[in-house]
């Protein structure tokens, strides 16, 4: 096991890395969309990507799940075949968020062995729902347009 500087430091040669292997301005919390974000994640299992749904307004947060969920047969389609949806997803402090994601297991942020792999994963399928979000994303964006 590693001490939280060791696995801190070894995050940030992971990011590091990342960025070196894919130097490209990723959208993440740019979407114009306030508490609408694209994420990477990693930890010692797994690898994911994903969409979080989560402002204050739960009315929001139902409509902006609703309209990517009724995009959901072109997302699964047309660019993330093995996206999962989850409406009512909640968080370890509680608070329940919308979640789009997509998961690769069988690797570790400790395991260097399988950072190309992980890099991989990340841009492929960030890429993807960047492609995505941006071709829907006035449909998506405009609350005045019910699904």
């Amino acid at each position: 096991m590693f001490s939280k500087e060791e696995a801190q430091q070894i995050k940030k040669e992971f990011w590091t890395a990342f960025a070196e292997a894919y130097p490209r301005k990723w959208l993440l919390y740019d979407t114009k969309i306030k508490d609408f974000t694209f994420k990477f994640h990693i930890d010692n299992k797994k690898a994911q990507v994903l969409i979080d749904i989560e402002p204050k307004d739960e009315e929001k947060r139902k409509i902006y799940y609703e309209k990517i969920e009724s995009l959901k047969t072109i997302l699964l389609e047309e660019y993330l075949e093995d996206a999962i949806f989850e409406r009512n997803f909640y968080l370890e402090n509680g608070k329940c968020i919308s979640k789009i994601w997509v998961e690769k297991t069988g690797i570790s942020l400790y395991n260097k062995a399988t950072w190309d792999e992980i890099f991989d994963f990340f841009y492929e399928k960030m890429d993807s729902f960047e492609r995505f979000f941006y071709e829907y994303e006035d449909y998506i964006r405009d609350l005045e347009i019910n699904t």
